[in-house]
């Protein structure tokens, strides 16, 4: 399944908010033909456009970004000299379950808004 991932990029002077790329891994690239003379147009594009992206990048590949890396280490160093060392990494479980819950709850909400 595709991973989206942000990848934020330095900000120049002019920027309302920082720029970022959208990655998406473990994706094939997915473009399309708009017409006879064989245009076409990718569909990750179109999202990274309406979502304000600088651009995108799609690889079957698995990619790191290691600024969205959830994993976090102390350390610290105990009176006796011993060194302590902690990594607290996050239960994810049932995200993606609760994530399709809201979103469902969202687009429901959405449809009863048209049709009042």
């Amino acid at each position: 399944m595709a991973r989206l991932q942000i990848l934020e990029l330095p900000e120049g002077s002019g920027d309302d908010r920082p720029p970022f790329v959208l990655v998406v891994d473990e994706c094939a690239p997915q473009r399309y033909i708009l017409g006879m003379d064989s245009t076409w147009q990718d569909h990750w594009q179109r999202v990274a456009d309406k979502i304000g992206a600088q651009g995108v990048i799609v690889t079957p590949d698995t990619i790191n970004i290691p600024a969205n890396d959830l994993t976090l280490t102390h350390v610290q160093e105990a009176a006796d000299g011993n060194v302590i060392r902690l990594r607290v990494e996050p239960d994810l479980d049932g995200f993606t379950e609760k994530v399709m819950t809201e979103v469902a709850r969202a687009q429901a909400a959405a449809k009863a808004a048209n049709r009042a």
